[in-house]
């Protein structure tokens, strides 16, 4: 496979986080888009799931929201939307947690 079929693939895998990140603005309610982030993530399982995929899922979820409390709590990130803990964003481990899952496959594509 040639460099642009893969960079075509691994686009085409980037589309449900570029979308979850085009809602976060547009989107005032952060349960509200933790329900359209769970659609999306659904909806991208259904046409492509590959075995053990929710592995890097639940990984990435817990890893991020961990990670993310160190962070927001040594003060290096600030969040104005604090709907989980009081911190963060309810909707921000979904993404992160996708987002492992959209590497994963980019890996897999460029090691084709």
């Amino acid at each position: 496979m040639n460099i642009k079929n893969k960079a075509l693939k691994i686009l085409i895998e980037a589309i449900p986080i570029i979308l979850m990140i085009i809602l976060i603005p547009a989107i005032i309610n952060d349960y509200v888009l933790t329900v359209l982030y769970i659609l999306i993530m659904i909806v991208s399982f259904i046409i492509k799931y590959n075995k053990q995929e929710y592995i890097f899922f639940i990984f990435g979820f817990i890893v991020m929201v961990i990670l993310e409390y160190f962070f927001i709590s040594a003060g290096v990130e600030v969040f104005a939307r604090n709907s989980l803990f009081g911190i963060m964003p309810i909707w921000l481990p979904f993404l992160w947690a996708y987002g492992f899952v959209a590497i994963k496959r980019a890996v897999v594509i460029l090691d084709k």
